[in-house]
């Protein structure tokens, strides 16, 4: 069974920065695919970055030069460094882990709250 934890939320201005953690245990098969995901108000859960077991990185178009995903192989912990934020990325970002391909189950965080003002 895979746990996964974030943290680093937090309220910043319009154009800052913040940096999200994830903690995540378990099986290693089951976490060679990590990703952020977040859910804005009365809005979908959507991909905001992926990182896969062998350093492959994938980013949404919307944030595409201003995020960045990695993962510390020395800790397991998972990063992301969102720069440039604007008010329209206020929302509750998850870290989620899967398996090799990023096939399979998916093992949620519990959430972290980012608010970005104008």
């Amino acid at each position: 069974q895979v746990q996964v934890a974030e943290s680093g939320g937090g309220s910043v201005q319009s154009g800052g920065s913040l940096r999200l953690s994830c903690a995540a245990s378990g099986p290693t098969y089951l976490r060679s695919c990590m990703s952020w995901c977040r859910q804005a108000p009365e809005k979908d859960r959507q991909a905001v970055a992926t990182i896969e077991s062998d350093g492959t990185t994938k980013y949404a178009a919307s944030v595409k030069g201003r995020f960045i995903i990695s993962q510390d192989k020395a800790t397991d912990i998972l990063y992301l460094q969102m720069n440039r934020l604007n008010p329209e990325e206020t929302a509750i970002y998850y870290c989620a882990a899967r398996g090799r391909l990023c096939r399979g189950a998916i093992s949620w965080g519990q959430g972290t709250q980012v608010t970005v003002s104008s």
